[in-house]
């Protein structure tokens, strides 16, 4: 229906929307004359130079409608405001202003804001409230995106492109061969901001200088523009699929952690390899478990059911997010995408305080996610913070660490007076040592642990040369080479003074002959155990397809065999009839067994 107005007074809210010059374009409204107080355009002006969009967006509207302003006469009447005024605009100074210019002119105030249609109504002063509807179309970002569309990336004067496939095996490809406008990017930014103010999903998570992060339903929406970049330009990245962490295929001593003990999860991966994708499944299982689950992010992109509550640390503190936390008790926390050190110093807090805390960083490798937080927090209270890392690659569970604290000599060093608090990194599956995390002098340094590997000829060489030496004192020893000049010799404890000599003489002779440094050490109880209770069994290993079979000597028929890794005790088997020991594979000890052999380490039968 036409709305034929003498005089119109538009306020900050309807020209950020760009709502008149809609009206008028679409002959909904027929003015003779349009009234823009000044204090609209100081109020633009001051969120322009503060780099928001909005500001800009509202001073695009003023120059559509003086483009407009043919068939109407275009005015800017008022006193500028004072700073102090602009400064207090969300308290009403500004809204005021414009009220009473409406009121001065016997004009009808034109505004979407319902608090300011009431408030002149109370006054006596003739109001147009057009009440914000969701729009219920189709944002023109959205052309871009189809099925398969993880992000799209618009640029003024380039082409658009798009990443489409999924985590790991994607393709980037461009969407059209006409460039983006400068304008088509502006419209779409402001559309963009505009449905963010009104639909209930949507929100402007972070404005900046020459930025605006926007999450919009599933899309999560970076804008910037100059002078912050050197061209106006949108980024908008969704989520490709929704997973359960059923689908994930996790192994039972995996999924048992999660359900029952690992309450300081990390979860790393680079960017796009599916990180927010497990978080969310693991949110959604926690709370399928009855458990109270709430999330820190920045911004809130993670698609989730309304049992669980999601905050925005971009629109508090890290105070406010830990007061509200620990006052709400939640069961788990999901603290997505941790970048800064308050970030991980919150995540610190709120663990250290007996909230469960399931962390998302950006990861190349698996142990870089546990280094991000040294230097940021203690070292000693890590494994208390953190008691799992899982990596993610190419949207599916790469590796899985575990973390514990212990005091122990470093691998690699020899001396006893050598030992300290360590921080211990295992692989979760197999057990194995990877990665050893303490203090050296006044550094925190994470060091790789080659136990297990293959070592080379030359060492092999020098450890059967060590131990043709010794057997000369001795009839039980271990040799571990771990230099061209270093080695550690075990014997029983009985055979110690024999070989150290009179003064030491005898070992002196010894590492002449040898050319090598030896440091000679008692042999633990279990290796001694290990050898009074018998000696290492011949075997062959056939694979089959279910199973890891053992062919022993026919004379070991019914005996129970001990089966080692190394030196670590794995089960008691008894041999068939057939002297034939089988283990399947599908069970946690065959793939414990199973890794131990693909990974080269020595497997030990004892009878």
């Amino acid at each position: 229906m036409l709305k034929i107005i003498e005089k119109l007074v538009p306020d900050t809210s309807v020209i950020i929307e760009g709502l008149l010059s809609e009206k008028i374009k679409k002959k909904e409204i027929d003015v003779k004359e349009v009234i823009i107080h000044e204090a609209v355009i100081a109020e633009l002006e001051h969120q322009a130079n503060l780099g928001k969009a909005i500001g800009f967006l509202g001073l695009d509207e003023i120059k559509r409608i003086r483009e407009l302003a043919k068939n109407f006469e275009l005015k800017f009447r008022g006193v500028r405001p004072k700073a102090v005024e602009i400064r207090h605009a969300s308290l009403g100074e500004i809204d005021s202003l414009i009220r009473q210019l409406a009121y001065d002119e016997d004009a009808t105030l034109i505004t979407s804001d319902k608090v300011q249609s009431e408030v002149a109504l109370a006054r006596g002063i003739k109001v147009i409230y057009f009440k914000p509807e969701i729009s219920i179309k189709k944002l023109k970002l959205e052309k871009f995106f189809d099925n398969t569309t993880m992000s799209v990336h618009l640029r003024e004067n380039v082409m658009p492109y798009a990443k489409r496939g999924f985590p790991g095996n994607w393709q980037f490809v461009s969407l059209r061969k006409e460039l983006l406008k400068h304008e088509e990017v502006q419209e779409m930014s402001r559309e963009i901001i505009e449905d963010a103010k009104l639909r209930r999903d949507g929100f402007i998570e972070i404005e900046r200088e020459g930025s605006t992060i926007v999450q919009l339903g599933k899309y999560r929406i970076v804008i910037t523009k100059p002078p912050f970049s050197d061209g106006w330009e949108i980024t908008a990245v969704r989520p490709v699929r929704k997973l359960d962490l059923d689908e994930y295929k996790l192994t039972e001593k995996l999924m048992k952690r999660i359900a029952e003990q690992a309450e300081g999860i990390l979860i790393a991966g680079a960017p796009g390899m599916g990180k927010t994708t497990l978080s969310a499944a693991l949110a959604e299982y926690y709370a399928s478990k009855e458990k109270i689950v709430k999330t820190v992010e920045a911004p809130r992109d993670l698609i989730l059911p309304d049992n669980i509550t999601q905050y925005a640390i971009s629109h508090g503190d890290a105070q406010e997010i830990h007061d509200i936390l620990l006052l709400s008790r939640p069961d788990y926390t999901i603290f997505d995408e941790m970048r800064n050190t308050a970030d991980f110093q919150l995540f610190a807090d709120l663990r250290l305080a007996g909230i469960g805390m399931v962390g998302v960083v950006h990861a190349t490798n698996p142990i870089d996610a546990i280094q991000r937080f040294i230097g940021r927090v203690e070292m000693g209270v890590i494994p208390q913070i953190i008691d799992t890392v899982v990596f993610v690659k190419n949207g599916f569970i790469n590796k899985v660490l575990s973390l514990k604290m212990t005091v122990k000599v470093p691998s690699g060093m020899t001396e006893a007076d050598l030992a300290r608090p360590v921080v211990v990194v295992n692989d979760f599956e197999t057990g194995k040592l990877i990665y050893e995390i303490y203090s050296y002098g006044e550094q925190t340094v994470v060091i790789p642990v080659e136990e297990g590997r293959e070592k080379t000829g030359a060492l092999k060489l020098a450890e059967k040369s060590v131990e043709r030496e010794f057997m000369k004192y001795t009839d039980r020893v271990d040799v571990n080479v771990l230099s061209d000049n270093k080695c550690v010799v075990k014997v029983p404890s009985s055979d110690i003074a024999r070989i150290i000599g009179k003064e030491g003489k005898t070992i002196s002779g010894i590492e002449d002959n040898l050319g090598m440094s030896i440091d000679v050490q008692e042999l633990g109880r279990e290796e001694v155990k290990k050898e009074k209770e018998g000696r290492d069994v011949p075997y062959e290993i056939n694979q089959k397809r279910k199973a890891i079979v053992f062919v022993l000597d026919i004379k070991m028929q019914n005996k129970d065999i001990d089966i080692y890794i190394g030196d670590t005790f794995l089960l008691t088997a008894k041999a068939s009839s057939m002297g034939l020991i089988k283990i399947k594979k599908g069970n946690k000890i065959g793939q414990i067994l199973l890794n131990a052999i693909n990974s080269g380490e020595k497997v030990r039968l004892v009878a």
